[in-house]
Formats: structure tokens, C-alpha cells, sequence
């Protein structure tokens, strides 16, 4: 468990933001921060407020804030715009490439969209925003040049109905499903707190590299993908305290853990871990009952794949140098088989 004591760490230990900025311009990187949304009106307003006073009017930590938007139908688009951050619709950008509905579509767009060295995600249904969901995730990035992928981790209460909070209960999804997958096929990456959590910086070098699922597997896809190609020294993780946000339902959490699991094999058969010769259904299939009646509801959850953006031309033409940064990529991925001896 060296990496766990290595690779983790505080936000408390990148508070000081005066000597971050200096560290910052040092490195000469730029960095962006994304925000995806659907339908945020309630939330996206402060958290714009909070993160650019603290991050780019009173420290020039961030370069860029964009919101990227799946076609919100209430107010999310004004009150982005008033509030002085650039929006995107995401089916706006490479349009060529057609808009598919899904957390993953909005954070492969803006990868594109978007020109930071790092780029820092942060979810939109944050009640308790604070500057460090976004400094002390870019940290680790701008003092170790070894790092590339930094995960957030925190105290997940659970807002119950009424509006009361209990204190534990969040990260479901992790602890039921994704946990238990790690630990068969990825033990290393048990070391992962949160590898769900929606807040995470990486550095352009390796997002451009890998595959992004449309939908809600994209995080757990980014992992696998990173550790087959850099292994786990190129991860850390920071805690953040407490993480206070919009509980889904079980329904929702039944949904969102069907695509998890359809992106999960499918990188496990690209990795070689397992064959599977049936079909694979991509529908889910939930049960109703409304009084006397019972009923089969279903839903159709397809986690595409959008290609890497170093395949796509329009990709190289906005950054035409991309193939030739040495200061701070990765090192050129390996194959499954020469970093993990004994899998095909």
C-alpha cells in the first residue's frame, strides 16, 4: 500500500494559494476548468460565483471556465451567461460528429473545446462549493510532473426526504458495484477512495489519448484505461472533506450501475481479461408497482465510445503540436501485457 501513503493527500497541504500561483507560472501550464450540466439552475449560479472570485479574479489559477451543457431546458444557460463564464451547448462543438445526451459526451467536448494543459472537472450539483474542489486537484498536477490523473474524495452525506442529512450513506454505486469489480480484476485500484467522484483533473496529454464513454461509465472507463496504459503512479488523490449534492434514486442508481457495468466489460475484453460469446442487451429492466398493479418499466442505456481525440483530424488541426509536447506528457503507453505480466 506505498502508493496510498504517497499518492494521497489533503487539501489543507495546497492552501496556500499565493505560492500554488507562483508554482503555477513556473510550470508555464495552462489550466481549464469545465463544468457539464443538465438542468442546474438551482446550483451552477453559485458555484460560478465561488470558483472564478476565488480562482480567477483573486488568484489566476484558471485560464478558462466553460460550462458544457447537455440542453438544459431551464435556466442553466442564462444564468451561466450572466454570470460571465463562456457556455457551450456540446452538440455545438464538432458538430461533424454528430450529439449524443450524456455526462461523457459533455467532457469529451470540452476537451476539444477547451485549450488548457489541464483540465479540471467539476460537477454542478455542489451545495456546499468550495475553491479547493478545484486547487487542490490541479495541485498535484503542477508540482509533480510524475501525476496525471488526480481524483477527488470526501464524506458523501445523503439528504434525505424532508431535506435531512445523514451524515454517511453516499458513494453507493461505488461500494456495491465498482468496489467489488476492482477487487476481482484491478485490485490496485481499490486504493481509490471515490472513483466515481465527479470533481478530477488530468493533463490534456492523457485525455486525449483514451476513449470516453457518452454516459456515466466515462469515470470508471478513465481509470482503467490510465492504469492499463501508466499504471498507478500516474494517479493521486486528494480529500476534500465533505462533498454536500443532489441524492439520486435507487431507480436512477440501478440505471447509471447498468451503463457502469456495459463500459466495464467492454474494457475488459479490450484488455483481454475476459471473452464473453453471447449477446449483450442494452436494455435495462427495472420493476413498478403503483397500487394493485405491477409493471415492467425499461430503458435503453447504450455506452458508446467516442474515439480518442488525437484520431480525429479536427482534433490535430486545433492543436497541431499536440503529438510533439514533451514537458509533462506521460510516457508512451505500454502494452496490457508489459505492464501486467500475465494477463493476454
Amino acid at each position: 500500500m506505498s502508493w496510498l501513503k504517497s499518492n494521497t493527500f489533503h487539501h489543507r497541504e495546497f492552501s496556500d494559494l499565493e505560492s500554488l500561483c507562483r508554482a503555477k507560472e513556473k510550470s508555464g501550464l495552462k489550466v481549464s476548468l469545465c463544468i457539464p450540466t443538465l438542468n442546474e439552475e438551482k446550483t451552477i449560479g453559485k458555484e460560478i460565483v465561488v470558483l472564478k472570485s476565488a480562482l480567477m479574479d483573486n488568484y489566476p489559477l484558471l485560464d478558462e471556465f466553460a460550462v458544457i451543457d447537455s440542453g438544459s431546458t431551464d435556466g442553466t444557460a442564462e444564468i451561466c451567461r450572466s454570470y460571465g463564464v463562456d457556455f457551450y451547448h456540446s452538440g455545438e462543438i464538432l458538430p461533424s460528429h454528430g450529439f449524443k445526451r450524456g455526462k461523457g459526451e459533455n467532457l469529451w467536448k470540452a476537451v476539444y473545446q477547451l485549450s488548457g494543459d489541464i483540465i479540471c472537472y467539476v460537477d454542478a450539483d455542489i451545495t456546499n462549493i468550495h475553491p479547493r474542489f478545484v486547487y487542490a486537484l490541479i495541485a498535484p498536477l503542477i508540482h509533480q510532473s510524475s501525476i496525471h490523473y488526480v481524483k477527488s474524495f470526501y464524506e458523501r452525506p445523503i439528504v434525505q426526504s424532508g431535506g435531512d442529512i445523514r451524515s454517511t450513506g453516499g458513494g453507493r454505486v461505488t461500494e456495491i458495484l465498482v468496489r467489488p469489480l476492482f477487487s476481482l480484476f484491478y485490485p490496485e485500484l481499490t486504493q481509490l477512495f471515490q472513483p466515481l467522484s465527479g470533481e478530477y483533473a488530468v493533463r490534456r496529454e492523457v485525455l486525449e489519448q483514451i476513449p470516453f464513454p457518452v454516459g456515466y461509465g466515462v469515470e470508471t472507463s478513465h481509470l482503467l484505461d490510465v492504469y492499463d496504459n501508466w499504471g498507478m503512479e500516474a494517479f493521486a488523490q486528494v480529500d476534500l472533506d465533505k462533498r454536500i449534492h443532489r441524492n439520486q434514486s435507487t431507480a436512477a442508481l440501478g440505471r447509471m450501475s447498468f451503463g457502469i457495468l456495459q463500459a466495464f466489460i467492454s474494457r475488459l475484453r479490450t484488455q483481454g481479461k475476459i471473452t464473453t460469446s453471447g449477446e449483450l442487451f442494452n436494455i435495462y429492466r427495472g420493476l413498478e408497482i403503483s397500487g394493485p398493479h405491477y409493471q415492467e418499466v425499461t430503458a435503453e442505456i447504450v455506452e458508446e465510445d467516442r474515439p480518442p481525440l488525437l484520431e480525429l483530424p479536427e482534433y490535430l488541426e486545433k492543436f497541431p503540436f499536440t503529438r510533439d509536447r514533451t514537458q509533462t506528457a506521460p510516457a508512451s503507453p505500454q502494452p496490457p501485457s508489459a505492464r501486467h505480466p500475465g494477463t493476454c
